[in-house]
């Protein structure tokens, strides 16, 4: 072991008369141990939120759309098989788009249709996956009902939705196009009758409760398009690549198409999330930054007290350097500890934090995280090895410019000064 070494380990353990110091110490030591810790456990919860509401948004849309520049696409088979040939595209699927109303007779939603085939779209989206009641190929035929009334063609809404219009599966309701028939007392809405074949939860309030999908046949036959549907919508091996398979296919169809990713889609939020996770980033390094201060303090006590030690050591031969050496490993070694500490902790709690989270209103009644609020099943938490790393780096360095000035004024010491009254 190098004499330096040895030295600031030595130090570290206080005598008698040195108690106050030690107790800095191990308060320097719980402040980056603090810090560390909650800047894994906070990180990881909003990573947790960031992926779940990526899963949730990805699996109610695609990764791309493909629109056509003017109106709808007219032979979009063609335009299928020619997507599918794009690297990187796994599925398409085609859909229709617009908005209507639903009514129900005593209730009115205004609402955005999707047409749909169902078992192409199942391939695209996760669609089939939150539904809660029916099955997506319903959609592909008629829903019988009573002996009362005749079958008809299904359709699926979110949850919301169908407790904003209080219908169950198996009801009846009507949806209502601003786009209808031109007649001599002027436009006369369309209106057609479906039955509710499904419920979806995608777990998105917004989604739940503006959502309708129906079949892409009957969607065409009700907006009066013949043959063609409003876009494509593509899935593709990596989602994070979605974004230059987009830009790819814009430049490869030309201006009669424009795809869009699943980012810059939902921009605004997704950037939302990412900055937020920086400031917290940032405000959270500031606790590491005061326990700083306390490694500081520490030392600058260490060098006083220790003034003759020096300057023994000094006289001994050694050198101003190997001086400086000894106090920055005294100060390293309280970071490196508190930062060992506070991953171990925060690695615990991030692990376990849905389990602490019951505990606490189990215990006190107090509810730190509502499922119906944030309409979440369960908390989410994920720890990013990249961001323990990054956090980890950064306390330790922080420590290490914290021991610095304290460590360069020891080695400064002259040694005469220090022992002219010895």
């Amino acid at each position: 072991m190098a004499y330096e070494l040895l030295i600031g380990l030595r130090y570290l353990r206080a005598k008698r008369k040195s108690t106050f110091i030690s107790i800095i110490t191990f308060i320097s030591t719980a402040g980056v141990a603090l810090g560390v810790m909650a800047l894994i456990v906070v990180l990881a919860v909003m990573t947790g939120f960031e992926e779940d509401l990526k899963d949730k948004i990805l699996g109610t849309n695609a990764h791309v759309v493909v629109l056509k520049t003017s109106g709808e696409i007219g032979d979009y088979p063609a335009v299928m098989d020619k997507l599918k040939r794009v690297n990187g595209v796994v599925a398409a699927t085609p859909f229709v788009y617009s908005q209507v109303m639903l009514s129900t007779g005593a209730n009115v939603s205004g609402v955005v249709l999707r047409g749909i085939e169902p078992r192409s779209d199942a391939q695209v989206t996760n669609l089939n996956k939150s539904l809660v009641e029916g099955k997506l190929t319903d959609l592909d035929g008629t829903v019988a009902g009573d002996a009362e009334t005749p079958p008809l063609p299904g359709l699926i809404i979110g949850k919301e939705l169908a407790k904003n219009l209080n219908v169950f599966v198996g009801d009846t309701l009507n949806i209502v196009s601003p786009m209808g028939n031109i007649t001599p007392f002027g436009m006369v809405p369309k209106m057609k009758r479906f039955r509710v074949a499904g419920i979806f939860n995608t777990g998105m309030f917004e989604y739940d409760s503006t959502l309708a999908y129906i079949g892409l046949q009957q969607a065409q036959e009700f907006l009066s398009l013949g043959n063609a549907v409003t876009g494509i919508q593509l899935r593709v091996k990596d989602v994070y690549q979605a974004d230059k398979i987009a830009e790819a296919i814009n430049k490869g169809f030309g201006y009669d198409f424009y795809a869009r990713d699943w980012m810059r889609m939902n921009k605004n939020i997704l950037f939302a999330l990412k900055t937020e996770k920086m400031v917290m980033f940032i405000i959270l390094t500031l606790i590491v930054l005061v326990a700083a201060f306390g490694i500081a303090s520490t030392l600058f006590m260490v060098v006083m007290e220790k003034t003759k030690d020096i300057a023994i050591l000094k006289s001994m031969g050694a050198t101003g350097t190997s001086i400086m050496k000894i106090f920055v490993l005294e100060g390293l070694i309280i970071g490196i500890a508190g930062t060992v500490i506070g991953v171990l902790s925060g690695l615990l709690i991030a692990h376990n934090l849905e389990f602490i989270v019951d505990l606490i209103k189990k215990v006190t009644g107090f509810e730190l995280f509502s499922r119906d609020v944030y309409y979440l099943d369960h908390f989410p938490s994920q720890v990013v090895p990249s961001d323990v790393l990054l956090i980890s780096l950064t306390a330790i360095f922080i420590s290490f410019v914290a021991t610095l000035y304290p460590a360069w004024q020891g080695s400064r010491l002259p040694p005469a000064e220090a022992l002219r009254y010895e």
